[in-house]
């Protein structure tokens, strides 16, 4: 799954009608909500304000509507394309001035999927990434010997040291190589080394240009 990197605007002009695409990152369903009630007052001229929005992933939630438009023309598509992009937490509002020429049901339908197509190229793509945060505990008397060890690793990074009776390392790494920096530990320490969950997050991790 994936969020967008960046909220943006883009502009698409099919036969005279201008598509306005407003792509924006929520975390929740009432702030896509609120965020659709704004653009829809921002834009109030417009013929039409389309909306399509996935939020969460267990639960999710999915809505869309076509505002006037030929029922199944412009919501459905426009969520369709958030879908195959495996996008959530995005909100897509896609506001219509019309210029005068029908598109026609299939017109519409292409415009507003490329409208949001085009939208999320802009954005980027981000993966969000299951991380953690790890401790050990060290004897003090040999805390920098072990440091000069863990700086620099590619596997995981140094977030803190905590000095009391013993040292207290806290490193942080994808949740699924925890496995791989423990076996590192133990082997480059020659020492059993165990460690102990502190915190769990996920982190953003932006995919290269040629993946949006």
């Amino acid at each position: 799954m994936y969020v967008i990197t960046r909220n943006v605007q883009t502009e698409l002009v099919v036969q005279k009608s201008r598509f306005l695409t407003s792509l924006y990152r929520v975390s929740t369903e009432i702030e896509a909500q609120a965020k659709i009630k704004a653009l829809k007052k921002e834009y109030w001229d417009a013929n039409h304000n389309c909306t399509a929005y996935i939020v969460g992933i267990k639960p999710r939630a999915e809505r869309s509507s076509d505002d006037g438009e030929p029922a199944g023309t412009a919501g459905a598509p426009m969520l369709e394309v958030l879908r195959q992009k495996e996008l959530y937490n995005v909100v897509a509002v896609v506001t219509r001035y019309f210029g005068g020429i029908k598109l026609g049901a299939g017109g519409l339908t292409r415009t507003y999927a490329k409208a949001v197509s085009e939208a999320i190229k802009a954005a980027g793509l981000s993966r969000m990434v299951p991380m953690g945060d790890y401790a050990f505990t060290w004897p003090i008397d040999d805390v920098g010997r072990v440091l000069n060890h863990l700086y620099g690793k590619a596997l995981f990074s140094v977030k803190d040291v905590q000095y009391d009776a013993q040292a207290t390392i806290i490193l942080t790494c994808k949740r699924t190589d925890r496995g791989d920096v423990t076996h590192f530990l133990t082997e480059s320490l020659r020492s059993a080394v165990t460690l102990e969950e502190r915190c769990l997050f996920e982190a953003e991790e932006p995919l290269e240009a040629s993946h949006s």
